[in-house]
């Protein structure tokens, strides 16, 4: 099968290459919506806890609900529903947004008091504090929850080639319809590779950010 798999990549490498490009797409346009809105969220949080059940309880509803039953309810939504694209995009960006809101909601909180108190005796505003203080020293905490979301974004953007979004899950789809590993494969390999880069570049950058706060402590 090892063979047949290298051949079938060679032969339809220019789709494999296409639909890498969609998967990316669509991943690192969720991504982005996701931390745009969650860091934002979970900053929100940290100001209003009284909200802090509501917002993490409706993320973790989403988080239970199954990928394929998420695009199935978005569909008859106006606007999303008439792009496949937007539709996959916004269920993804709704599978993202737990880590990211809960891990800049627990990497600020989890800031050492002492620091706080520090800064606000230094005469530092509440908007100083967040970017001059919290933000860095949580920064490590947040890009966790960051690769997380974008290692399941990854996964789940797979299942988008249900409703027509494209993406490696077109080759995964298409080869469970026609009993074909080397198919599937095409999409697998591919879409686990994806999420081990992703993962590797932000746990790189995690770990630039770790050293950065504890020079600074």
């Amino acid at each position: 099968m090892g063979m047949n798999f290298i051949r079938f990549l060679s032969n339809h490498r220019q789709e494999v290459l296409t639909l890498t490009g969609e998967h990316l797409w669509l991943v690192a346009a969720s991504m982005f919506l996701a931390v745009v809105i969650g860091v934002p969220l979970g900053i929100l949080l940290t100001r209003r806890p009284k909200w802090t059940p509501a917002v993490l309880g409706f993320n973790n509803v989403m988080q239970t609900v199954p990928s394929l039953a998420l695009f199935g309810l978005l569909m008859p939504v106006p606007w999303l529903g008439m792009r496949a694209g937007r539709l996959a995009i916004v269920a993804l960006t709704l599978y993202a947004l737990l880590p990211v809101v809960r891990n800049t909601y627990t990497g600020i909180t989890g800031v050492d008091p002492g620091v706080r108190y520090a800064a606000n005796a230094m005469g530092l505003t509440s908007a100083q504090l967040l970017w001059r203080v919290e933000l860095p020293l949580s920064g490590p905490v947040i890009i966790a929850g960051i690769r997380v979301a974008t290692v399941i974004a990854v996964g789940v953007a797979t299942i988008a080639a249900a409703v027509g979004a494209g993406g490696l899950g077109e080759f995964i789809f298409r080869g469970l319809s026609m009993v074909d590993n080397n198919v599937i494969l095409a999409g697998a390999i591919p879409a686990a590779l994806l999420a081990l880069l992703a993962d590797a570049a932000l746990g790189g950058l995690q770990r630039v950010l770790l050293r950065h706060r504890h020079g600074r402590q």
